[in-house]
Formats: C-alpha cells, sequence, structure tokens
C-alpha cells in the first residue's frame, strides 16, 4: 500500500469529500477516487459508503484513516531525521499559526530566522488554537503556536502571557471603571471569535464557573471588525492587553478584566515523543531568545 493512496484517502475524511481533497492535494477527482478504490480493493473492505454525491466513512474506513494518521506521521518523523544530515543549509519549517496575536509575537521572528536560515522553507497555515492542535496530531505542522492548556498529547514552549482586557462601547456602565469581572458583563451580549478560537472557550469556561452562559451577539475571526462591532455598540468583546492596546483608533473603552484563570497564554507546541527537525529546534531557540530566556542544557 502506497502512502499517497492513503494521503488521498485521509484527505477525503478531512475535506467531506472526493472534489474538495482533490482541490486540497492539487489533483484531479479521478485520481482521488482512484487511490481510495485501491485502497479498498487490496484490503477487501469498503472504506467509504458512497451515497449520492456525499460519502460517510465505514467502521473499516475508520479503522485505517487512524491506522493512515499514524503512517502519514511516522513518514513525516523520517523525512525530518533525514532533513538533519543535511544541517541548517536545507530544510522545511512546518508552522501553524492563530490570527491573534501572531504579528505581534511572531512577525518580527521571521525576519531574523529568514535572515539566519535563508535556505529554510517556512510553509505557513494559519488556523484557530484549536484546529492547529489536530494538525500537529496529524504530522501537517510541526510547531505551532496555540493557547494553554493543550492537550496531552502535546509539549510546549512557553512564549506570552498577557491578562485580558473587556472592549466596551461608549454608554456602557462599566466603561469608567478601571478593572471589571464577567459578572459585571453577564447582561452584556457577547462578541466572540469564530468556533475554533481557543480564547472562547476561556471566555464561556469563566463565564460558567459564575452559573452563566452568555448570549452571543456575533462571532467573526477579524479582530479589527470585533471592534467596529463594540463601537458600534453591539456587544463586549475581549482580547489580550497586548493586542487591545495597539487597536486604539475606534472610540471603545479597555477594561482590565479581573477575572481569575482567564490569562492568554500562548506557547508553541509539538507532538509529544515526536522528532523535531534541526529547522524546528531552530524556531524554538529564536521564540526563546527573544523572550530572553537561556537555551536549555
Amino acid at each position: 500500500m502506497e502512502l499517497r493512496t492513503l494521503r488521498a484517502f485521509v484527505e477525503v475524511v478531512r475535506q467531506g469529500g472526493f472534489s474538495a481533497a482533490a482541490k486540497a492535494l492539487n489533483a484531479t477527482q479521478p485520481t482521488i477516487s482512484k487511490a481510495v478504490k485501491q485502497i479498498e480493493d487490496e484490503l477487501g473492505v469498503a472504506v467509504l459508503d458512497r451515497i449520492g454525491h456525499r460519502s460517510e466513512i465505514t467502521a473499516a474506513g475508520e479503522i485505517v484513516y487512524r491506522r493512515a494518521l499514524a503512517m502519514l506521521a511516522l513518514r513525516d518523523d523520517l523525512m525530518a531525521e533525514l532533513d538533519e544530515l543535511r544541517g541548517l543549509k536545507r530544510g522545511v519549517l512546518r508552522l501553524g499559526l492563530p490570527p491573534v496575536g501572531s504579528s505581534l509575537l511572531f512577525a518580527p521572528l521571521f525576519a531574523i530566522y529568514r535572515k539566519r536560515y535563508p535556505g529554510i522553507d517556512i510553509r505557513l497555515i494559519e488556523q484557530g488554537s484549536k484546529r492547529l492542535e489536530e494538525l500537529l496530531a496529524t504530522g501537517e505542522v510541526e510547531l505551532a503556536a496555540s493557547l494553554l492548556p493543550v492537550s496531552e498529547d502535546l509539549d510546549w514552549q512557553d512564549v506570552r502571557r498577557e491578562p485580558l482586557m473587556a472592549l466596551l462601547p461608549d454608554g456602557h456602565a462599566g466603561a469608567g471603571r478601571e478593572t471589571i469581572d464577567l459578572v459585571s458583563l453577564k447582561a452584556s451580549p457577547f462578541i466572540l471569535f469564530e468556533t475554533g478560537f481557543a480564547l472562547n472557550q476561556v471566555i464561556l469556561d469563566a463565564c460558567g464557573r459564575h452559573g452563566f452562559a452568555p448570549k452571543v451577539a456575533a462571532r467573526s475571526a477579524q479582530i479589527d471588525f470585533i471592534i467596529e462591532l463594540v463601537a458600534a455598540g453591539l456587544g463586549v468583546a475581549f482580547l489580550p492587553r497586548l493586542i487591545a492596546e495597539q487597536r486604539t483608533t475606534s472610540p471603545i473603552h479597555r477594561i482590565l478584566l479581573d477575572e481569575p484563570g482567564t490569562d492568554w497564554r500562548m506557547a508553541l507546541a509539538w507532538r509529544r515523543g515526536s522528532f523535531l527537525s534541526p529547522a524546528a529546534r531552530a524556531w524554538l531557540a529564536l521564540a526563546r531568545e527573544a523572550k530572553g530566556e537561556a537555551p536549555p542544557i
């Protein structure tokens, strides 16, 4: 069984169909269909149940999918070890970054990294923290920035810790305060990030500890749009202080959130026990350097 056929099957399951998988792999749909049929013929079982234009994974397909993910991850580990022989003159850094905070925390590192290691190809994926953890598990990215806590299957290196700030519109009852807690905001609609952003869960868990679920007025993946929604009076939102203080043009009030357990803690994470390529280790070392930490002994 060839790894490319397993990759095609995994992508069909992940993308939810043959045409989307073909697009993701830059291949034709007949090529993807042929790869899946090859797996079924070789194993003698159906891995997908084709219902009209939809495809549902079978019980046998679940087993193949799980094993395929492990095999593909091992293949990536093999390639990473071979890259080590070449040193940092060649190699690939497969890095995942979330939209929130990356421009401030990681953009400056890219210029330094590129200058030091011009032969390293940086392949960047931008997704929410939860999706990035899934990509780490499948080996599609080697390192990913994610909010703590992360899955127990991951190791991590701390990057930055920031308190959250509540963003309030003009006229809000709490607008003149220096700090505010979530109970004081209970009656206000919340503006959250889209599903998959770990910051949402930090806020919702804290609300749950106070015994309420907030009314959600809107969701967005765009920080500037969220701020404008607050300015328009649609509700209140929350951002790490580092980011909130950079956005000063809109007429909103930034109030420090006085709420235990809601600090925004960004870390770089990787699969526990996986081989880290020299390119990835160099990125981790640069992140420690930028944080002012000495390298590990």
